[in-house]
């Protein structure tokens, strides 16, 4: 009965966001209540569920790494940084290896931008060179969508990642290790691989066009003026190197597991590589690089502070909402039922984990359109299957990822990204299923295929 109670809440949720265009953070608190009470909870108990339990639990342990990730981003951006970093990887790729010098950019400037922001800021410069390059915008913007994306799904401190990551209790830093390995191969398949095969089926989309109505007018920097582009790369990847290297000394000196007297360097590495801390000292650092240093008075810096914050507003919001269903599924014991039925079914081995968690935030992802609301739901489905299995750091890890993965799958008319992806490369809504819904879908069974593999050697 209990497994009806939550299928009828999802529907809810489905009806709330897709025929009534409720806001999506209204529709799963009021979601997250109405479960809570089908599951028979004490209507006294629902509100810490909702609330502590849920959404504050949530947000308090992602807010100032989403807020402070949206600032770094747009500073990184407004400085000419992204500019400097697209202008410069092109420059040395030359015209032949265009698509491959706008890969590696987006890359880079996506791991520290949210997706929507990233296309913002990255379609201009993109179609300049495509213009000076005489080669269609799309012919390097799935390219440039395809590493957006890619970093998305799989990379902390990306809003998505980083709260599925923290809600299965996944270790962050090897997320972003072994992230990294999905995210890049995910990108080279989606990006120049796909759009070989792209161009053979949908030749119609990959026409040269001079203007496109979306684009309107195409911001140029001097590039004299901007920051240098090793400075540019640093501010928008330092967040990761605390992360990487407490990692990596933590595998090596401690075997990854914490010891019982830990020494002071561990203490301090530790402290340090704290998403919360390390994207702290990352902002203090970019304030400086990307503001002080470009002698950009305090003023403007903090216009473009605000502008940041504004990006993930909205993000942080529909997280705190996935935190709030979560916190009633498990609240409610729901999570550990569902547990106790994989286990009872003998359906217990890391693959069947995994390849279950992808399917349900697959199945979300379609239903409900946003990867965010997708990733966070199917995470508190799965934290009671994790919670029930022997404890293995990878296993929650490559979870987290396969969440990740399913949460980008077939997007279609539902996902605002869809919609921007077609005013953007000024495509019919043919083109867009057949450009845009197929490269998410290569991303998410690409990143399927490596993350299985993962599993097969790592745990």
């Amino acid at each position: 009965m209990e497994f009806i109670m939550l299928a009828l809440s999802i529907l809810l949720l489905l009806v709330l966001i897709t025929k009534f265009k409720l806001n999506t953070f209204v529709s799963l608190i009021i979601t997250a209540f109405v479960l809570a009470l089908l599951l028979g909870m004490n209507p006294e108990q629902i509100p810490n569920a909702v609330g502590i339990n849920g959404m504050g639990k949530t947000l308090g342990q992602n807010a100032a790494v989403f807020i402070f990730g949206g600032m770094i981003g747009r500073l990184v951006a407004d400085a000419g940084g992204s500019y400097r970093i697209a202008k410069t990887l092109i420059s040395w790729f030359g015209l032949k290896r265009l698509q491959w010098a706008v890969l590696l950019a987006s890359f880079i400037i996506g791991i520290s931008m949210i997706f929507g922001v990233g296309m913002v800021l990255l379609i201009p410069i993109v179609f300049a060179v495509a213009i000076e390059a005489g080669v269609p915008l799309l012919y390097l913007g799935v390219s440039m969508t395809a590493a957006l994306s890619s970093a998305q799904g799989f990379l902390p401190p990306q809003p998505a990642p980083t709260a599925v990551a923290n809600e299965v209790h996944a270790n962050i830093g090897l997320m972003l290790i072994l992230g990294l390995i999905v995210a890049v191969i995910t990108a080279v398949v989606a990006g120049p691989i796909f759009t070989k095969l792209a161009q053979k089926y949908a030749p119609d989309a990959f026409q040269f066009k001079e203007h496109i109505e979306a684009v309107g007018e195409v911001k140029e920097y001097d590039l004299d003026k901007t920051p240098s582009f090793g400075l540019s790369v640093l501010t928008s990847v330092f967040p990761l190197l605390f992360m990487i290297v407490a990692t990596v000394y933590k595998l090596v000196v401690t075997g990854g597991v914490k010891p019982a007297h830990p020494s002071v360097t561990y203490q301090v590495i530790d402290f340090l590589a704290n998403p919360a801390i390390a994207m702290t000292i990352s902002l203090i650092v970019a304030i400086f690089t990307m503001g002080t240093m470009q002698k950009r008075d305090m003023k403007t810096v903090a216009s473009s502070l605000n502008e940041g914050m504004n990006a993930v507003s909205g993000i942080l919001l529909i997280v705190g909402g996935g935190g709030a269903l979560s916190g009633v599924l498990v609240s409610s014991g729901m999570s550990n039922k569902i547990a106790s039925l994989f286990q009872s079914s003998g359906s217990m081995s890391p693959v069947m984990i995994v390849l279950f968690a992808w399917a349900v935030a697959s199945i979300l992802r379609v239903s409900v359109g946003s990867a965010t609301v997708a990733g966070m739901t199917a995470a508190g489905v799965v934290t009671g299957i994790l919670n029930a299995a022997p404890h293995n750091e990878m296993l929650f890890v490559l979870v987290a990822l396969a969440i990740g993965a399913g949460s980008l799958i077939a997007s279609h008319v539902n996902d605002a990204g869809f919609w921007i992806f077609k005013e953007f490369f000024d495509l019919t809504v043919k083109q867009t299923f057949q450009i845009w819904t197929v490269l998410e879908t290569v991303i998410s069974l690409t990143g399927l295929a490596i993350i299985l593999i993962l599993t097969a050697i790592l745990v």
